[in-house]
This record gives structure tokens, C-alpha cells and sequence, in this order.
């Protein structure tokens, strides 16, 4: 039997016949070739974002782990409160009280020094939201995985001379970021996604300035899906540095066959 080919669309094969749809063509990667330095420097501040806040929710998590694992009741119950409020109140509600709430407030502080109004930055307000939120989802993630290490490995370290450092630094620490690798995965990758209610604050990350571009050449289609193909570039080197990084911690362990 004779093969045929799939019909293919006539604008394809007598672009002279659609003027209007091979301009309309044209216009959309000139506008996306004009605007890519744009979108790529915001990307670079995107990524600025992602990866400052993840340092700051990385140290928040380890410090409130440590809060709620206290014998201090205190302690407990502030990191309590701050991880319920954090993970309760939605990301861009939180976002919007930092940078209008902190802006007042520095308002209040220049009034009272009487000296010039201090403008709160906006690349460190998302910086400081975002570390802050997702500080409290490092802290469940790290809780549990300090509590998945059996204590009897903590106590020979101890037999053998350890000091609490050393016995932090070499036994338990390791142990706790093979069981905490998924968790932080997961947590880094909801972060990296979050970082685009940033642009509500006006920070030129590349999510505003898609939206930028897309008003002023009326093809928002085109850039929103641009910056979805820099996030999924992003997310998939993202997935490769865990997996190695899992490969890393693993070492040693065997997996059980299900």
C-alpha cells in the first residue's frame, strides 16, 4: 500500500496565499530575539533570588530543627508559631505584608531620626520573604530527618572520644542529609517556582519583565512561554545536582528490593 503523508497546513507550502499569518509568525520571534537579553538578565536575577533564599532557608531550618528538638519549652514554642504562621499565610499575602509593612515601618524609623525616607529594596524584600517562608518548610524537613539517625550511633561516637562538634560533623550531620535529600529537593524546587511572585513587588526578575514585553508588542503568549522554557532549564540542572548529590550520600547504603 501506497504511505501518505499527513496533510500539513496550506499556509506552509503558499506562504504568499496567508500574508497576515507569516507576518504575525515573523513579528513573534523578532520580538522574542529583540527581547531575549532582557529575559536572560532577569533570569540571572531570578536565579540571584533562588539561590540567596535558599541559603537563608537552609540556616533558618537548621537553627528552628534545633529549636524544636530543644529541652527548652520556650524555644519550642516560638519555632512553633513562627513555622505555623510562615507555612498558614500564602506566599504572595506574605510577600505583599514584608514590603509594604516593612516599608512603613522604615518610614516610621526616618521620622523618628528625622532624617531622609530609607526606600526598602525590593530584591532584598523577595529575598527575605522567600528565605523566611520556606525556612519553615526546611524546618519540618530537617526535624525529621535528625530524628531518622539512630541515637546509638551519636552514643559510640561519644564512646570513642567525640566531641559534640565532631560528633555532629562526621556522624550525625551526613546521616541526617541522606534521609533530609528528598525533602530538600522538593523544597528547593517549590522555591525556585516562587520566586516569581517577586515581580509583584516590581523587581525586574523575568517573569515582570515577560509581562513587560508582552504589553508592549501585544504577544504575552510568547514571552510567558519563554520564561516556562528558563524554569523547566532551570528545574532540570536542578534535578541533576540532586541526583548526584544523592548518589553522594547514598554511598554504602542498599536500598531494599519492594
Amino acid at each position: 500500500m501506497e504511505r501518505r503523508l499527513p496533510a500539513r497546513p496550506a499556509f506552509l507550502f503558499f506562504p504568499r496565499l496567508f500574508p497576515r499569518y507569516n507576518a504575525r509568525r515573523k513579528s513573534a520571534m523578532d520580538a522574542l530575539i529583540e527581547y531575549s537579553p532582557s529575559l536572560l538578565a532577569g533570569a540571572w536575577i531570578t536565579l540571584q533570588v533562588a539561590l540567596l533564599s535558599l541559603v537563608l532557608a537552609v540556616s533558618m531550618g537548621l537553627v528552628g530543627a534545633a529549636c524544636k528538638l530543644s529541652r527548652i519549652a520556650p524555644l519550642r514554642w516560638w519555632t512553633a508559631l513562627y513555622t505555623t504562621v510562615f507555612r498558614g499565610v500564602p506566599d504572595l499575602v506574605m510577600m505583599l505584608l514584608f514590603f509594604y509593612g516593612g516599608q512603613v515601618i522604615l518610614n516610621v524609623i526616618s521620622d523618628h531620626l528625622e532624617r531622609e525616607m530609607i526606600e526598602l529594596d525590593a530584591f532584598a524584600a523577595g529575598v527575605l520573604t522567600i528565605g523566611f517562608i520556606f525556612g519553615a518548610y526546611f524546618t519540618e524537613t530537617f526535624r525529621g530527618a535528625f530524628q531518622a539517625v539512630p541515637a546509638g550511633q551519636m552514643e559510640a561516637g561519644r564512646a570513642y572520644g567525640m566531641s559534640g562538634w565532631q560528633v555532629f560533623w562526621h556522624i550525625l550531620f551526613p546521616q541526617m542529609l541522606r534521609y533530609a535529600l528528598p525533602g530538600i529537593g522538593n523544597n528547593w524546587l517549590v522555591l525556585l517556582k516562587s520566586t516569581a511572585i517577586v515581580s509583584m513587588i516590581g523587581l525586574a526578575d523575568m517573569t515582570w519583565l515577560a509581562d513587560q514585553a508582552g504589553r508592549s508588542t501585544h504577544q504575552p503568549f510568547t514571552f510567558y512561554l519563554a520564561v516556562c522554557v528558563l524554569y523547566l532549564a532551570m528545574t532540570a540542572v536542578s534535578n541533576q545536582v540532586l541526583q548526584r548529590l544523592q548518589r553522594r550520600y547514598n554511598v554504602g547504603v542498599r536500598e531494599a528490593n519492594v
